[in-house]
Formats: structure tokens, sequence, C-alpha cells
């Protein structure tokens, strides 16, 4: 990962809402949730969603699934891997803690 990639990482969690959104998905494992679920979960608008969901999912952190009628979003876990790399090999001026 590299910072442009990180800061946009960042800037997408550092938002309550989208973070909500993001461990909802963590949450819910490999097999994801529909944007419904996630409204019912989190008690959120769909409007409101839909635009927290797109912020997340340039980010890298989310992706999204067409299975049938349905939208399927899931945590990208390696991408969020890859953020956690990335602050750990760059924090304490490159010395282990």
């Amino acid at each position: 990962m590299d910072e442009k990639s990180a800061v946009v990482a960042l800037a997408a969690l550092a938002q309550d809402m989208r973070l909500r959104v993001f461990r909802a998905l963590i949450g819910a494992g490999p097999q994801g949730l529909t944007p419904g679920a996630l409204c019912a979960t989190l008690d959120v608008p769909a409007s409101t969603l839909s635009f927290h969901l797109k912020e997340l999912m340039r980010a890298g952190l989310v992706s999204q699934e067409r299975d049938s009628r349905n939208l399927i979003y899931r945590p990208s876990l390696e991408q969020m891997q890859s953020l956690i790399d990335y602050l750990t090999a760059h924090c304490c001026q490159g010395l282990a803690t």
C-alpha cells in the first residue's frame, strides 16, 4: 500500500457511520450483507447507507457482488491488512516497538 491509498482508507474509516458499516460487515463474515440487512442493523436510511458504501468501496475496504437480484457487500480483509501493514511498517520511525 502506498501513502495515498492509506490516506483514502483512513479517511473512509474516519467517519462514524462508515466505521459502523465496516464493523457490521466484518461481523457478518464472508457471507456479507445486503443493503437491506445493513439498513435494518444500523437503523440508517438507504440513501445514507448508499453514500457511505460508495466511499468504502472507493477506498477498497468493501467489495460488492451481485447475487441474482441482490447486492452483497463484504469487507475487503486484504485491503484492511494492507493498511495495517502499512501503518505498522511506518510507525515509530521504522523501529519495532
